[in-house]
């Protein structure tokens, strides 16, 4: 297989989503507890690329493997999906997957070794999300409940993992302090979700082609669209009470300049919703806000 056609089939252009995040909760150890586990943290790091590429190329094979083969699914096999275009064996994409997926779990369980057993349910939990999301008899991500998976777990848990692999040693875990995270990392879990949302409401016909009932089929897409809007509203929300509790920098709030590009993308998003011209702003969205967020924390750290 040939370099490209595997960047193309693990979506590494995506790999942003679950970066970010590890940085984010990087520098709420720095901010809230003054230490790093370097070492740990670059294994983390490793472990969660790899474990992402496994599960978008697990997505993609999952996708190919069950679409209906009917005449009205043929642009999609052919034309949409990498691995039809791409001609990828699905012994190949099995290979790819679950070798990646290993490599993932060989690090993560050293991880464990290392910093405790609460490491183990965190990554329990990952990996069952990562592989149901397009895998076993219901995938996920054909049902009502992808966006907040995805925007959960990546948003939350990689930030929450990020935050425990540095502070294991000195931090118990507490519901005070869960909650104290998740409110931090909730700009990126509203925006990692609206990636998801933003996908299932341009694919809508596709989907219900497909025998997909994601929650756009549920509530229609109106109401999604307004939902699209109010999400980054909600990620606001969580950072001004994060840095209302202490556990952001103040320097932070300056995340809030990134509302004018965001609402422009947006409004140009809730006019047309078209995958191939449209689609893009939510990640561009999702790279605004995070990557803003990235500078003003780490300026907040500076100036602390």
């Amino acid at each position: 297989m040939k370099a490209k056609v595997f960047l193309e089939f693990v979506e590494i252009k995506s790999l942003i989503a679950s970066v970010l995040p590890f940085v984010l909760g990087s520098l709420y150890a720095v901010y809230n507890y003054h230490q790093l586990h370097l070492g740990y943290l670059i294994g983390f790091f490793i472990a969660s690329s790899l474990f992402h590429m496994a599960t978008n190329a697990n997505d993609n094979y999952q996708d190919y493997l069950h679409a209906p083969r009917n005449a009205d699914n043929q642009e999609f096999l052919e034309v949409t999906n990498v691995v039809g275009v791409n001609q990828i064996s699905i012994r190949q994409a099995r290979v790819i997957t679950f070798g990646l997926g290993g490599l993932s779990l060989i690090l993560g369980l050293w991880l464990v070794s290392r910093t405790g057993w609460p490491l183990l349910w965190m990554g329990l939990y990952s990996y069952a999300v990562g592989y149901f999301y397009a895998g076993g008899p219901k995938p996920i991500s054909t049902g009502p409940l992808g966006e907040f998976f995805s925007g959960f777990t990546m948003g939350f848990m990689i930030f929450w993992i990020a935050v425990y692999i540095n502070t294991y040693d000195q931090v118990a875990l507490t519901w005070r302090g869960t909650l104290n995270v998740l409110l931090a990392s909730g700009i990126a879990i509203f925006a990692i979700a609206n990636i998801m949302l933003a996908n299932n409401i341009c694919d809508q016909e596709e989907d219900v082609a497909l025998g997909r009932h994601t929650i756009v089929s549920y509530f229609g897409k109106p109401t999604m669209l307004r939902v699209f809007a109010l999400n980054y509203v909600f990620g606001y929300v969580c950072l001004l009470l994060a840095v209302w509790r202490g556990v952001l920098p103040l320097f932070s709030l300056l995340t809030l300049i990134s509302i004018i590009p965001v609402w422009h993308n947006t409004r140009l998003f809730l006019a047309k919703q078209v995958k191939r011209e449209t689609f893009i702003l939510a990640i561009k969205n999702a790279t605004l806000l995070c990557l803003s967020f990235v500078l003003f924390m780490g300026l907040g750290l500076i100036w602390h």
